[in-house]
């Protein structure tokens, strides 16, 4: 590596190598929604009727309600990436990325959290009637 080519100068002074993690994790979560997605169309066209027994009965089932907790989780955490990455991308100022940040965590956590509740108590069985 020499200093008096212009490829020598430049060479190592690339990115700071975040952003294939990023894009990675991205893709991830993409698949694992586009799987359970495809479980809960599958499974909801296998019940007999879309009642409300039936479908809370399908969900208070060990199975079903893992892969709607996972499709909740993934969901919420590729937004959450996509988010970030348009908010980074499109706020200047760093004071005013760093709250759009923290509430966006902030707002994904609390609906993620939200969402694994309404599960675990459909699964637990304490649901309305």
């Amino acid at each position: 590596m020499g200093n008096g080519t212009s490829i020598g100068r430049v060479r190592g002074l690339g990115s700071a190598h975040h952003g294939p993690h990023h894009w990675l994790v991205q893709r991830f979560t993409a698949v694992g929604n586009l799987v359970t997605v495809l479980f809960l169309i599958i499974s909801l066209v296998m019940l007999p009727d879309l009642e409300h027994a039936t479908v809370t009965g399908w969900i208070a089932e060990p199975i079903p309600a893992f892969m709607m907790a996972l499709l909740v989780i993934t969901t919420f955490w590729h937004a959450r990436l996509g988010l970030q990455v348009a908010t980074e991308d499109y706020v200047q100022e760093a004071g005013s990325k760093f709250g759009v940040l923290l509430i966006l965590n902030l707002l994904t956590f609390a609906g993620a959290g939200f969402g694994l509740f309404c599960i675990a108590r459909l699964a637990f069985g304490g649901g309305a009637a």
